[in-house]
């Protein structure tokens, strides 16, 4: 049996595991992860790569590893994963993808207890038995439960900040072949989901004897590891990275009513049928058709093809809907009236208000991060580190919060006056609820973000009460990723939203939209309800190198299907009017 790059990365990541669960040397088991993570980036087959002698130009494969590489390309398995699979259960693997379950827990649950899986884990944990395990207790069994319970909501999603990239990188090398007039992303993909199921990509030509070396080309890329199908119009392979992706190749004359009907979503579709048929007319992805007055297809009827979306929608009598609101949650709606908002755009923003350095946990100095964020056309930035109790992203003492502002100051004199760098925090709202930092030390800072990161299984009430605290402090501008989720490991905190929503309104406080594409925080539908209350938002990066800085368009597609227009957008005004902003900040409602 062949291996994957996918299966050959599932198998590293599991002996990575199995080691963790054994209490081998960290190093060892972070050389099996990493080429794991490796593995799964790289774009082009293993067996290719080994065939020409160059496993070890990858990075993070040395020798040792190469030769289990090839090892499992040659044998379809791994000897040294089958003797630590005979020694460990898979199944106390497995517990490890519950939330509040490491190596140490694990292995004390199947060494202690004899649980070998997940089913048993739970079995165990409803009938009160891990309680009294050696760092146990009933607080820590109830949140194995309901770990266990996030667990199987979860699905086989892909993150859009893998789909996009991937769909877009094939794209790019089909658009090359001269007959391909036009292409792009199609599905949930389009309209900007933050995890989608496959990949859905059109590509249009002026004929379709046209199609066949688009389609060869398709399913000859290096990317792909199956072909699940080879069609004249459509085919589908699967890539080394696990995907699925469908491609469809249609002519430039119906372009319009396939991209729409691709794109989706299914609710949207019908409604736009509905349309179509008070005119008489049936809509498909082909074209629209007249009916008689049973709504039966005339067939000797000529067809009405549409080459663009705009026709499509003008035939039913609506403006164009952009793709991140077609959900049927009142586009169609707005458009009838004229209300369609004007949605924002990565050319809108001005500014990133959430970035990390090497004072904490961030890749470069502040120097460079601020010259990486003006080469992306940023006028101004805010310098915004962890805060002290963060002791693992090494955050700031007050006396480094103080030296860090000194330098902040200098590299803000060296590339002004048309380019501004702000200094601030990304403080932590403790367990307790209080804030990182004292009022008097938050006073000296431009501006000051609040955010959740340790203690998130607390009750409903307390984990509120945490964030009340820091909205209503006047210092406090902005709550970072408010639900402190995880795509898709870590669900949103259990919190009262109508509670943050009207505290924010009240007090004047912004939320974040967090563009990286495993927080998207707060969510479309979270972001929508904080315009309709005329809430500011800000959508950042919370960028921890250079390459993160190019995350904005994941938080803009949120904030899209979220119908947010920039004015509600902190970072999209002038500098000019976001230190006014700032500056009355202070002022505590009556």
């Amino acid at each position: 049996m062949t291996l994957s790059n996918r299966e050959i990365a599932n198998i590293f990541e599991t002996v990575a595991d199995m080691l963790q669960i054994k209490g081998e040397v960290i190093h060892r088991i972070l050389s099996y992860r990493r080429a794991s993570e490796t593995i799964r980036e790289v774009p082009r087959d293993l067996r290719a790569i080994a065939a020409e002698g160059k496993l070890t130009d990858i990075p993070g494969i040395g020798d040792t590893l190469a030769a289990k590489i090839n090892e499992m390309l040659e044998t379809g398995q791994l000897e040294f994963y089958n003797r630590l699979a005979a020694e460990i259960p898979p199944g106390v693997v497995d517990m490890m993808r519950v939330n509040g379950v490491g190596p140490k827990k694990a292995a004390m649950f199947w060494k202690e207890l004899g649980l070998i899986s997940i089913p048993e884990l739970e079995t165990a944990a409803r009938a009160g038995k891990l309680r009294d395990l050696s760092g146990m207790g009933a607080k820590s069994e109830q949140k194995i439960i309901e770990g266990i319970e996030a667990l199987a909501r979860q699905t086989g999603r892909a993150s859009i900040g893998v789909a996009l990239p991937a769909a877009q990188a094939i794209l790019d090398t089909l658009l090359q072949i001269p007959a391909a007039l036009e292409g792009t992303v199609a599905g949930s993909l389009r309209r900007g989901r933050p995890t989608i199921g496959d990949i859905d990509l059109l590509v249009a030509v002026a004929h379709m004897d046209d199609a066949a070396p688009i389609m060869d080309m398709f399913v000859a890329m290096p990317s792909v590891a199956r072909i699940l199908g080879h069609g004249p119009t459509k085919s589908s392979v699967e890539l080394h990275s696990g995907l699925q992706v469908d491609l469809r190749v249609l002519a430039k004359e119906r372009w319009g009513t396939a991209l729409c009907y691709f794109t989706g979503s299914q609710a949207h579709n019908i409604k736009m049928r509905e349309l179509a048929l008070k005119k008489r007319l049936s809509l498909n992805e082909h074209a629209f058709s007249p009916v008689d007055d049973n709504d039966v297809i005339i067939e000797t009827a000529e067809k009405l093809l549409c080459a663009t979306e705009a026709e499509v929608y003008a035939v039913v009598g609506l403006p164009w809907i952009a793709p991140e609101m077609r959900e049927d949650a009142g586009e169609i709606e707005a458009a009838a009236t004229g209300k369609l908002p004007t949605l924002i755009t990565r050319a809108d923003l001005r500014a990133d208000l959430h970035m990390h350095t090497t004072w904490s946990d961030g890749a470069l100095p502040i120097r460079e991060m601020a010259e990486q964020a003006r080469q992306r056309g940023h006028e101004y930035i805010v310098i915004t580190d962890h805060s002290r109790s963060l002791g693992i992203a090494n955050g700031l003492s007050i006396e480094r919060l103080l030296a860090q502002q000194a330098e902040v100051r200098e590299v803000d004199a060296a590339l002004g006056p048309d380019f501004r760098v702000f200094h601030g925090t990304e403080m932590d709202i403790n367990a307790d609820g209080s804030l990182d930092y004292p009022d008097e030390i938050l006073a000296q800072l431009d501006f000051v973000i609040a955010s959740l990161h340790v203690s998130l299984r607390q009750p409903r009430d307390q984990i509120t009460r945490r964030l009340l605290n820091a909205i209503e402090n006047p210092h406090v501008d902005l709550i970072g990723h408010p639900r402190a989720q995880l795509i898709p490991s870590r669900e949103p905190v259990d919190v009262d939203m109508d509670a943050v929503f009207a505290a924010a309104a009240r007090y004047g406080t912004a939320l974040e939209i967090n563009a990286n594409p495993h927080r998207l925080d707060l969510e479309a539908q979270f972001a929508r309800r904080a315009v309709e209350m005329s809430i500011l938002l800000s959508i950042n990066t919370d960028a921890h190198a250079a390459p993160e800085l190019d995350l904005t368009d994941y938080g803009v597609l949120t904030a899209r299907r979220g119908w947010v227009e920039a004015g509600s957008v902190i970072n999209s005004w002038p500098v000019e009017r976001f230190l006014e902003w700032v500056r009355s900040r202070g002022q505590v409602p009556a």
